[in-house]
């Protein structure tokens, strides 16, 4: 988990960053998870000026330390490591890789999708909207991975008030309101498609289709989209 952590921080600049636990607890997280959720549309009416995310000037995820021959991790005193989505993507490609042999499979990881098999059988894959879950677009693939990532699920009012959701920007801390509220991504590996997935919706408007270089579908905060159809797994 945490090579696996490091490497989606190292892909994405620091945008999906593992070490934000103590600031996903502030954001009300922990305590107000069970709440009655806040309706996506009411989110974004209370939500402050669009901004897209950046990385953490400390990027304290370079601080950790993995060495595999020895099976230890050495991180700093105090960073605690958030799971998060990157354990999902990681579940799945392990089982893909039992399941490989098998004609046909498929993995749903929590909404991570892995799928593939030997006999290449052509999948549909639904992406809904997050405003009143209509289908969008329905892609068309034989192998690879899916994930989304969205804040219209995992809304709440945080403890002072504020709109909050589990998705945030590493510069501020905060949950981030960057104009895009959903991104579904393409890749080979469930892992990858998770840190593009999450990447694109931290960048915002102007820099969410560079991270879809397998493919995928951006929705924005007006509820229109960006399609980028995948033609391959070879990076655009």
């Amino acid at each position: 988990f945490v090579e696996s952590a490091l490497d989606a921080a190292a892909l994405t600049g620091g945008l999906v960053d593992p070490t934000l636990v103590n600031e996903i607890e502030q954001a009300g997280y922990r305590e107000r998870f069970d709440a009655v959720a806040l309706p996506l549309t009411q989110a974004l009416e209370l939500a402050p000026p669009r901004t897209p995310g950046a990385a953490a000037r400390a990027r304290r995820w370079r601080e950790i330390e993995v060495d595999r021959g020895a099976g230890t991790v050495i991180r700093p005193p105090g960073l605690k490591l958030d799971s998060g989505g990157i354990v999902k993507g990681m579940f799945g490609d392990i089982l893909a890789g039992e399941l490989a042999e098998h004609e046909s499979f498929a993995v749903n990881a929590a909404g991570d999708v892995r799928f593939g098999g030997s006999a290449g059988i052509v999948r549909p894959v639904q992406v809904a909207s997050p405003f009143d879950e209509s289908i969008l677009h329905v892609f068309e693939l034989v192998q690879g991975a899916f994930a989304t990532s969205g804040i219209g699920k995992r809304s709440w009012v945080d403890p002072v008030g504020r709109p909050a959701h589990h998705l945030l920007d590493p510069r501020t801390g905060r949950p981030a309101f960057t104009g895009v509220v959903q991104v579904t991504a393409f890749a080979p590996s469930a892992v990858t498609a998770e840190a593009l997935s999450k990447a694109a919706l931290l960048s915002g408007p102007a820099g969410a289709r560079s991270w879809l270089s397998y493919g995928g579908l951006a929705v924005y905060d007006d509820g229109t989209f960006d399609l980028i159809e995948p033609d391959s797994l070879e990076p655009s």
